[in-house]
């Protein structure tokens, strides 16, 4: 047994600083795909340019230049090599070809005015007198803009995915708590002609997301109301809350309140769903979630990372009965949902 256990231990590799240069080092990696999509490489290569020279014309570059981001691209498995001309991978082909339906290329690029913030982590570490809202509190209407035109070019399929999803068949009216861009109340307008909504939001925000609920021509069903869920009151004439991609902003205790709260407004019998980035409940992972809740720091806000299990009980210390997770993008976002008592 002790000779196993020797030929085990020799056969282990040694430790090596290569994962710790490759982490310590990825910013070149998120800056590659940010370049890529502000010069537009991956429509180039869309549009049929393959090689670095083809690349290089078609985005007024050098063709030095061309190569050098061509060749992190291939590492970063963002594009395909074959011989001497490349493609996108497939994702890239889907979502990152500008002028094509799906194209996300704004939210690509929309965590980049932090990217300063992010090298000073941790003097926004020992930041010890946090804010509920952090950097929300001071939106303008063009910061508002810039971020729901970003949100939005993901948010539109979110709402697709969650009226697929969701069954809203005899459903009257949608509060969207945090609404934003007012996508999930437009995508259920356009599903179900019955349906109004209204979206909750900062009175800011509201002026953007008014542009884009008339843009898909629902003015007449979809209202932006301005409302700072941390304190103000819900509308109690809905029978379905939403909300959507915005957990990690915010700390439990004011969570918790406004599960509670949205139960207390909702119609008997009405159903909330909370969308959002969740942890698994040993709080290990996956990536995304903790990210964002990580980023909450460069806000010096009290938000952080959610698991699983906290937003269940968040939901059943509200009073929601059937209370359940859900997968909504298997690895990104679960779905929590819960019924009012009719």
């Amino acid at each position: 047994m002790a000779k196993q256990e020797q030929r085990s231990s020799a056969a282990a590799p040694p430790p090596t600083t290569v994962r710790l240069q490759n982490i310590a080092q990825s910013y070149g990696q998120s800056a590659a795909l940010m370049a890529a999509v502000e010069i537009g490489v991956f429509t180039a290569i869309g549009n049929g340019a393959g090689t670095y020279e083809e690349v290089a014309r078609a985005v007024d570059i050098h063709p030095t230049n061309a190569e050098r981001l061509m060749v992190m691209l291939c590492a970063a498995g963002l594009l395909e090599k074959s011989g001497e001309r490349h493609v996108n991978a497939p994702d890239v082909e889907r979502y990152l070809v500008e002028g094509r339906p799906g194209y996300m290329g704004p939210w690509i690029t929309f965590t980049k005015p932090q990217w300063g913030e992010w090298g000073r982590l941790a003097e926004h570490l020992r930041v010890k007198d946090l804010r509920t809202m952090g950097s929300i509190e001071t939106f303008t209407v063009a910061d508002a803009r810039r971020y729901h035109a970003a949100t939005y070019s993901i948010g539109l399929g979110a709402g697709r995915r969650f009226v697929r999803q969701v069954d809203l068949a005899g459903r009257r009216r949608i509060m969207d708590i945090g609404g934003g861009s007012g996508a999930y109340c437009i995508a259920a307008a356009k599903e179900h002609p019955s349906i109004r909504g209204v979206v909750l939001d900062l009175p800011v925000v509201c002026e953007v997301a008014r542009d884009f609920i008339a843009e898909h021509g629902f003015a007449d069903r979809i209202e932006a109301r301005p409302c700072n869920f941390t304190r103000d009151p819900f509308p109690t004439d809905c029978d379905v809350a939403i909300m959507a991609s915005n957990l990690p902003m915010y700390g439990r205790d004011m969570i918790a309140s406004v599960i509670a709260k949205a139960h207390d407004a909702l119609l008997p019998g009405g159903q909330m769903h909370l969308i959002g980035e969740m942890t698994n409940d040993q709080r290990t992972g996956p990536w995304g979630p903790a990210y964002w809740g990580l980023g909450q720091a460069v806000s010096d806000s009290l938000g952080l990372a959610h698991s699983e299990a906290d937003v269940l009980g968040y939901f059943r210390a509200a009073g929601f009965g059937d209370v359940a997770l859900h997968d909504f993008i298997p690895g990104s976002l679960g779905r929590v949902t819960g019924t009012r008592a009719a």
